[in-house]
This record gives structure tokens, sequence and C-alpha cells, in this order.
């Protein structure tokens, strides 16, 4: 019989519709259940896309035995970290405090009251190297509950009291304020000592696309000159593009390398890496004009349209790592690896060998089973163009024999702004207004599913229809971040105005007088402490996302409310860049754009006309850190809507520009390439 999960909307969650352990989502009732019955709670969290959530669920969740012993002494909650990340917020917090560490799938067991007293990751079914098996964590965790269940209930009271006394209040600076330069300059000279300059990229061993980083370090240059921020920016997207972590055939990155050289990477593809670093991509094109850097942003704008694109318009969140080898076994990368005699079956001879040395397979292989990524050698050596494409298009055809990876179909509003702002200014830089189109229609996915009446967001959507979890900070922000985006690129200020009802609930629900900003609003659901955390992870967290949202609308409306909420959200940027500026890049780079202005850039002219379009992609490709651009036409109705367009008159009947800061702006010029000036940093 289907479990309680049967009815769920997240495919992570229907993955286990159909295991014997009987699964409650998370849910008020499924603790009234725990106080019913008088057991503990085991908390499982995971995602589609976790290869270890997968092993696991194998080894135990569909094994009888393991699913009796759970029915039977505990009430089991499964939840979609994607889903509710405020329930993986709270209790990975409390994971990492008591072991060291993290990931998924976290395992925790909590009190009927939601307190949790102990913690894991994965569990082995029989014990391996000095790990206990699952079998014998829940035999343990049964006696303690039934013998010493005071003591279990004084270990969760301290752990929750532990946890409520985390404060980072007390972290902001007193007075609030964004970095100067000078501490600015101090997380650049972080970033340098942990830089990789022989394989780029910062750290070793496993090593993550440091996407909002380098966001920061392109902005750093453009606003200082420093070639020594470009450097690293060049050096890591080369090693990134050409390494086994970017798909060689089809674009798009995996989620991470598990070594330091960008070879053997965990093979899931999230929507979230691949929009990052589209648009990082594309501003690295923008700034140094990079053949390669151009090459590698549409080819991942493509992928995310080709394979991630719901037929509603928005986009599923991930590609899952683990697929069928064509024996049934499923295997991690199963789809993405070659062999030697594998390129000598699609290719022949002649063509395989030229292939293998091209991709750098060996009959070594860099995976298991002598089996390779695809690499692209860096050489300076002459390359046949039309053999190389010939070659890729053949294994491509190929490779779309194999079966393919699961996908996670579930549209998160957070990552879809990600992904409309990559996708509109990459169509907008490229002259690929199918994809500026693709940007618009999730947009719109978003306006009509997401969104509710009063402006408050829904955080999923699965085939058109919204899931029932409310969205958390980092949704109103990237959701905000990315129809600004599109409306500087489209001149359509409805997206403006879209963002400013996401921004005024990011002020009353989300952040404190004292500048602070919280996961989730005021009005959620209350768990055992309220989620906060504003460091950078996989993408921006949503506390450094509100800032450069609300930096940016208030550059385009002129609000000093919005300016004043950026800069004091800010001030959190003072206090940890120093200290940690892998971990706040993107924090870093809208402190670039709030000491560069940000700049405005109003551009007026009649819409279809050839000089306005070369005013309006002149200021696209300025690299100010963080300008915002308006577009419109003297004396419509919606260019006086929009304020940084009000009373700029065209310039001797010509189109122009102005560029300003605080809303104060120079002589407006009608020449493309001296605004093109102007807006070199």
């Amino acid at each position: 019989m289907p479990n309680r999960l049967a009815h769920e909307t997240s495919p992570y969650l229907l993955q286990h519709a159909d295991n014997p352990v009987d699964w409650w989502p998370w849910s008020a009732e499924a603790f009234d259940e725990a106080r019913r019955r008088g057991v503990p709670v085991l908390l499982s969290v995971g995602y589609s896309s976790c290869h270890w959530c997968h092993v696991m669920a194998h080894e135990s969740f569909e094994d009888a035995d393991t699913a009796a012993l759970l029915n039977e002494h505990f009430v089991a909650v499964k939840v979609d970290r994607e889903e509710r990340p405020d329930v993986d917020a709270v209790y990975m917090e409390a994971v990492q405090a008591a072991t060291g560490q993290g990931g998924w799938p976290m395992t925790v067991f909590l009190t009927p009251d939601a307190e949790p007293f102990y913690f894991g990751t994965y569990f082995p079914p029989e014990p391996r190297h000095g790990m206990p098996s699952f079998g014998q964590i829940l035999e343990g965790v049964r006696a303690a509950w039934s013998d010493r269940r005071d003591e279990v209930g004084e270990v969760a009271g301290r752990i929750v009291a532990d946890l409520a006394g985390r404060s980072l209040t007390e972290s902001l600076p007193a007075d609030r304020r964004p970095p100067r330069p000078e501490e600015l300059h101090t997380a650049l000279m972080g970033l340098t000592r942990d830089f990789d300059a022989v394989r780029g990229g910062f750290g070793g061993a496993p090593k993550f696309p440091p996407s909002m980083v380098l966001e920061f370090l392109l902005r750093h240059h453009a606003r200082t000159g420093s070639a020594a921020a470009l450097e690293m920016v060049q050096a890591t997207g080369a090693a990134m593009a050409r390494g086994g972590i970017y798909d060689q055939l089809g674009g798009g990155f995996a989620r991470y390398a598990v070594d330091a050289t960008w070879t053997v990477p965990h093979f899931e593809k999230m929507l979230y890496d691949n929009a990052l670093l589209c648009r990082t991509y594309a501003h690295l094109w923008r700034t140094t004009g990079s053949d390669l850097a151009r090459r590698i942003a549409v080819e991942t704008a493509d992928f995310m349209v080709r394979e991630l694109r719901t037929d509603q318009g928005g986009f599923a969140s991930a590609l899952d790592a683990d697929s069928d080898d064509g024996t049934g076994r499923h295997v991690e990368g199963a789809y993405y690896v070659w062999t030697p005699e594998q390129l000598r079956a699609v290719l022949g001879e002649k063509d395989a060998e030229f292939a293998a040395t091209y991709f750098g397979v060996t009959e070594e292989g860099t995976f298991e089973e002598g089996a390779s990524v695809l690499q692209l050698p860096d050489t300076d050596g002459p390359v046949d163009a039309e053999r190389v494409a010939s070659v890729k298009q053949r294994l491509l055809v190929a490779r779309e024999q194999r079966p393919r990876p699961g996908r996670d179909d579930k549209v998160v509003a957070a990552w879809n702004g990600l992904a409309i702002a990559a996708l509109a200014e990459t169509g907008a830089y490229f002259d690929r207004p199918d994809l500026v189109q693709a940007a618009t229609d999730a947009a719109d996915l978003l306006v009509r599913v997401h969104m509710d009446w009063h402006a408050r967001l829904h955080r999923t959507s699965r085939d058109g229809v919204p899931g029932g979890n409310s969205g958390v900070l980092e949704d109103y922000a990237d959701v905000a971040e990315g129809f600004l985006a599109l409306a500087s690129v489209t001149g359509e200020g409805v997206w403006v105005d879209f963002a400013g009802f996401l921004l005024d609930t990011v002020l009353l629900q989300f952040t404190t007088e004292d500048g602070a900003l919280y996961d989730t609003a005021a009005d959620a659901e209350s768990l055992i402490r309220r989620p906060q955390d504003p460091t950078d992870n996989a993408s921006p967290s949503g506390w450094t996302a509100a800032a450069g949202a609300l930096l940016s609308y208030g550059a385009l409306t002129g609000s000093d409310l919005h300016r004043s909420a950026a800069e004091r959200a800010l001030g959190i940027v003072t206090a940890l860049g120093g200290r940690a500026p892998r971990f706040i890049g993107w924090g870093l780079a809208v402190a670039e754009a709030a000491l560069d202005g940000p700049r405005e850039i109003a551009v007026v002219g009649p819409q279809g006309d050839p000089a306005t379009a070369a005013l309006h992609r002149a200021a696209l490709l300025g690299t100010a850190p963080g300008a915002v651009v308006a577009l419109g036409t003297p004396g419509t109705e919606e260019a006086d809507a929009m304020p940084l367009l009000k009373d700029r008159p065209l310039v001797d009947g010509a189109p122009a520009a102005y560029v300003c800061r605080h809303f104060t702006c120079e002589r407006p010029t009608t020449d493309p390439e001296e605004l093109a000036e102007r807006l070199r940093g």
C-alpha cells in the first residue's frame, strides 16, 4: 500500500511513496501521532538528485525488516530539503554543531515536540568503516527512548537552548554600514591566499564552482582595475570550462568536482549552479571578449532551456547524477562517461583515436571501470573545428540513446529567479531573443502560479500547480533580482512593479529594525528556531540576495527606504567579508555595487529606433558594478511611471542616455561609444 507521500507533489517524496516505511510528510499531524503513541520521530531529509539519498533509500527504506522496526517504534517523517529549506536549515545547524559536519541524507531523531536529540547523515545497512548500521542506530535510539527518556529530554532541551542562543545581531557593526574600499581589498587578499594558481578555483578537493566569488572579483576589477582579481576569474573560468565538471557535449555544469583539478564531477546538474555560472561567463565575456566565455555562457543557457524547461515555461530543479548503465544498474555518471571501446563503436577507429586525444579519454579511465569523463585539453595547437563539431554531434546523438538521468521537475521560485536573470542578460548580449523570451515565460509563470493576490510567494510548483509551502527569503529576493534584470533587458516596467511588491514583503516580513534578515517570514510556521543564515552556499543566501535586489530597486526607483535597507543588510558583509570571503561572495559583489553607486542608466528613445537600441545595448554591456538600466519612450505613460525615466527628454530629437548616481545625472549622450566609455567600471 502506498504511504502518505503518495499525495505529495515533490518528486523526491513521491520516490518514497511505495516504500514499506509508513512515511509522513512534515506536518503537525505527524507530531501529534508521535505524542499519541509515545514514540520518537525519525526525520529524514534529502532531495531527488542526491546520490547517497538514493543509496540509503534502496538499502534501508526499501527493506521490509528495517521498515517494520521503524514503523513499530517511530513516526517516520520525510522532507524534501528543496521544498522546505527552513526545516532543513534548522536541523542541519544542529547536526553540524553536534558532529562538526553535515550532508544529505540528513538523519535526525526528534522528540514529539520536534526537539532533536540524535544526529547523523547516511548510515549503511551493515556496520562499515567504524560506522554503525542504520539498524543498530534504530535499536540504540529505541532503547534510549524506552529506558532513559528523561535523559533524552534533557539532551534535547540543551540542544534547543543552544540553538536559540545563537544570534547574528552581535556580528553586525554598530553603525550597520556597508564595507568600505579597504575592507573589500582585505576580502580580495583573503581570496588571493586561497586561490589555486595551478588549477583555478579556491581551496582543495572537493571543488565547487565559485560563481558568486567570481562575480565579486569581476566587479572589483571593474571598480579598481585590479589585474589580480580578473586573473583569478579568467583562470578559474577556463579551468572549469575545460574540465570534466562541464558537459563537453551537451553544455551545463555538474554540481562539483570530487578532486582539485575539476576532472571527476559529482554528476548531478542543478538549475541554480547553471543559472549562476551562465551569468558569470556572460559577464566575463562582457569584460574580456573571451570566445571561450561566450561559448560557455550560450551553451549553458541552451542546456537550461533544452533540458530543464517545463511545459509550463518554468525551469525544473535538477537532473540526477545516476542513470541506468544499460544493464539495469543505476550508476553515477553512466549517461556522461565514455570508454575507448564506446568511442570506436560510435566513431570508427580513426575518429575515435582523434576524439580520445581531444577529450582526454584513456584506457585507464578517469572514472569507474575504465570510463572517462570528457575534458577539453588546454592546447594552443591548431584544431580541426569541423572534425571536432562532427565528432561532438555524433557522440551527442549516440548519448541520446542511453537511459537518461531522472529529472526533478518541480519549479523552485528562487532558482527560477536566478535563471530569469541569466537568460535575459545572455539573450541580450548575444542577440538571442529566444533566450529573453524563455526568461519572460518563466517570469510569467512565477506571477501566475507562484504569486498570490497580496504578493506572497509559493516556493514551489509542479505541472502548473503551486505547492503548499510558503516562500522563504531567497525566493522573494532571487525572484525580484530576476524581474529587475528582465526589466533592464526588455524595458517593461511591470517587472519593476512586481519586484517592488516582493521587496515590500521582504521589508515587512523578513527584516528587523537593526538590519538583520531572517530566512522565514514573521508569520511563517514556528520551528524550534527561526532560521537565519547570511552566508552564501551553493546559491546566494536570502540575506545577501535581498541586499542586492533592494539596492537595485532603490537605484531604479529612487526609493531611499529600499536603499537604506540594503545598506543595513550589508553590515553583515562588513563583519564577515574579511574573515570568510569565499562564503559571502554575493554579499561582496553587492557591496561593490553600493560603492560604485550603483550607476543608473536611463535610455530614452522611440521603441524600434536603431539609435535607441544601440544606446540600450551599450548600457547593458557596461561593466560598472551592479549598474541598473531603464528603457522607455519619453512622454509615454509607462516611461512617466518609471522614476529613473521621468523628465529625461530626447536630446535634439535624438535618443539619449543619462548616466546617474543617486538620481544625479551627468550630461546626456547620444553616442553609444561615449556611453560605453563612461560605463567601463
